[in-house]
């Protein structure tokens, strides 16, 4: 009776380490909750719903990398939230400043998307959601709200480095497990026996095989040393690693690039029964790894070591069953040579991963790695952010598009006086993006999770429920929140909305006309956020996809002429020849991230899809085939 319910604490673990949604969720309820609590019980008089509001998103957000990065980019963010803060109470009453305010807002919110991919849309959206809940409480002075969300946000820094010392918040063992299952997600795609016809297949093969390249750069620039500094010994092992899954991934991609060659033949169906075993096996060995690198336990460690043996086994029963079918069918000789390169991998791994966790006898809940002085020194901050003066124009039109509706927004509301009318403009920041495949995509979710939380929310206020009960709701929505951000977006914008409602509306009489009126301005911001998208300088995934298939027919070109000089002239699969091959596979992810936009377009804006699609796939597996010679470089 204990063993199931230990079996199921043991899994929990082991998903909280490879995806800490449950640990974010947690960090972050308990720092949106403090200071409600503390002002619950009279400990802090004064706005304390801005301390909270900030301390949530500093706490929310997950940074990767160095501890220097990540301290910087969290009191940059406090600081961001801290001054949209302060000028949204300045702002408020006058309706001229407001709306100047609020398009110097928007451009700050176009300029973190900029400046970071990664984490500028989190700081863009919690920017404005204090700027405009500043801006609807202009009686509260305004230097008095910034310091209590300064301190919120410093509140949230805190709590965000007291998880820093446990062993899964390393600032590299967290990139390098996301590569290994970006790894195991691609094998995991290769599988041959499930109901997916091969269309679906192969699109699953190609978005996967793009996951896979962003993971390995991100981590490879993660583990790069800074400047002159040459890398750590912890460096050089996660590098090895790192590195080991590209060549991994490479030598399997190209052996299923092969063993599909055979698909007209009888020696497909024959050798399919053989090959799916494996490709099972490598998909399970690198989640396996991944969870090794990040939790460094001998236990993980020794499932690993289990798992390699049993994918060694599976691969010599392969190889002899290629070898037996290489005496009537020449082409099963090419899978037998990638076999035995893939094998040779494969052995490589289990010395790697060893020394990657040769402190796993260490005892104590805290880990001497973060005492590694290298890792403060990593990289220079600004590395971390896009430093190039050349704006996407995409970009452009999407914060032009922004700020116009914003203004429109904010001064519809304080012209009107509209109560709580800043749900309008936040609708907006919510569902708007930056093309209208993204915004049409998620506008339903958002508005159907926002109509719904904002109803529930007010029935419970009509209940005039105890305080305490109404701390706890709370306490239960963030936590919602945290946890389904990543998971179901739907259900994660219902939380939120529920919260927003019970944080700010709580004190004021709730009655029908109130709620229906908050109600009618987050469909109208909705209703404004897709007409925008549709008419407003809209960007249209076909004027822009000829240039993406043309860099990646570019880099094509460039890697086949590469492999043929070293044909002609002999050489070997070097680092101009990787690089070429990396080139190639980025170009082809953008291009397929392009096609996934045009197909969410609208269908006058689809002409040309299916050829363009056909020409992508093309190309991708002429790099497969590329890429398949390119092994067999000396």
């Amino acid at each position: 009776m204990t063993q199931a319910p230990q079996a199921s604490i043991d899994k929990l673990a082991e998903r909280e380490a490879l995806y800490p949604e449950l640990g974010r969720a947690l960090r972050t309820t308990v720092a949106f909750m403090v200071p409600l609590i503390l002002g619950h019980y009279g400990l802090l008089k004064g706005p304390v719903v801005f301390a909270a509001i900030a301390a949530q998103n500093v706490a929310l957000i997950d940074i990767r990398g160095d501890y220097g990065v990540r301290l910087g980019l969290l009191l940059g963010k406090a600081l961001i939230l801290t001054a949209a803060t302060w000028l949204g109470c300045m702002v408020g009453g006058s309706l001229v400043a407001a709306v100047l305010a609020t398009a110097l807002i928007a451009v700050g919110m176009g300029l973190w998307r900029h400046l970071s991919a990664d984490y500028g849309p989190s700081v863009a959206a919690a920017s404005a959601l204090l700027f405009l809940i500043a801006l609807a409480t202009p009686e509260l002075p305004s230097a008095h709200v910034a310091r209590y969300a300064f301190c919120g946000a410093l509140w949230g820094v805190a709590l965000q480095a007291s998880f820093w010392p446990f062993r899964p918040q390393h600032p590299l063992r967290q990139s390098l497990a996301e590569t290994w299952l970006a790894v195991g997600e691609l094998f995991a795609a290769l599988a041959l026996e499930d109901e997916r016809d091969e269309t679906t297949r192969q699109h699953d093969i190609a978005q996967k095989e793009a996951v896979l390249r962003s993971a390995l750069d991100h981590t490879s620039a993660l583990l790069a040393p800074a400047g002159a500094t040459p890398p750590s010994r912890l460096q050089q092992r996660l590098d090895a690693l790192n590195l080991t899954a590209a060549r991994l991934a490479t030598r399997v991609g190209a052996f299923n690039t092969a063993f599909e060659a055979l698909r007209p033949g009888p020696e497909f169906a024959q050798l399919a029964t053989a090959v799916q075993p494996v490709f099972t096996s490598l998909t399970n060995t690198a989640r396996t790894v991944a969870l090794a690198v990040v939790s460094r336990q001998p236990a993980h460690l020794a499932t690993a070591e289990v798992r390699l043996s049993r994918l060694t086994n599976l691969i010599a029963v392969l190889q002899a069953r290629i070898t037996s079918h290489a005496v009537t069918s020449p082409r099963c000789t090419e899978l037998v040579q990638l076999l035995r390169q893939v094998a040779a991998q494969v052995a490589a791994l289990l010395p790697q991963l060893s020394a990657t966790s040769d402190r796993a006898a260490e005892s104590g809940a805290f880990s001497l790695e973060l005492f590694d002085l290298d890792a403060w020194t990593l990289r220079p901050f600004a590395a971390t952010l896009n430093q190039s003066r050349r704006i996407d124009p995409a970009l452009v039109r999407f914060t032009a598009r922004l700020a116009v509706l914003l203004m429109v927004g904010v001064g519809l509301f304080e012209y009107w006086h509209l109560p709580r009318g800043y749900w309008l403009p936040l609708t907006i920041v919510v569902v708007l993006q930056p093309d209208y495949g993204s915004t049409r995509q998620r506008a339903a979710q958002r508005l159907i999770g926002t109509l719904i939380g904002g109803i529930l929310a007010s029935l419970l206020l009509w209940l005039k429920l105890p305080a305490l009960v109404l701390l706890a709701a709370t306490a239960a929505t963030i936590f919602g929140f945290a946890y389904m951000l990543r998971k179901n977006y739907a259900l994660a914008v219902f939380f939120i909305t529920l919260m927003i409602v019970l944080l700010t509306e709580a004190s004021n009489a709730v009655t029908l006309e109130f709620t229906i009126s908050r109600l009618v301005a987050t469909a109208a911001g909705g209703g404004l956020a897709m007409l925008a998208a549709l008419l407003f300088w809209p960007v249209w995934e076909r004027q822009r996809f000829p240039a993406y298939l043309a860099d990646a027919l570019r880099a094509n070109r460039v890697y086949l002429q590469l492999l043929q000089a070293r044909l002609t002239a002999g050489g070997s699969y070097d680092a101009p020849a990787i690089a070429a091959k990396r080139r190639v596979e980025t170009a082809n992810g953008v291009v397929f991230a392009s096609l996934q936009r045009m197909a969410a377009d609208p269908k006058h804006q689809q002409y040309g899809l299916t050829q363009a699609a056909a020409i992508a796939n093309g190309n991708q597996r002429l790099t497969r085939a590329l890429t398949t010679i390119a092994l067999h470089l000396t």
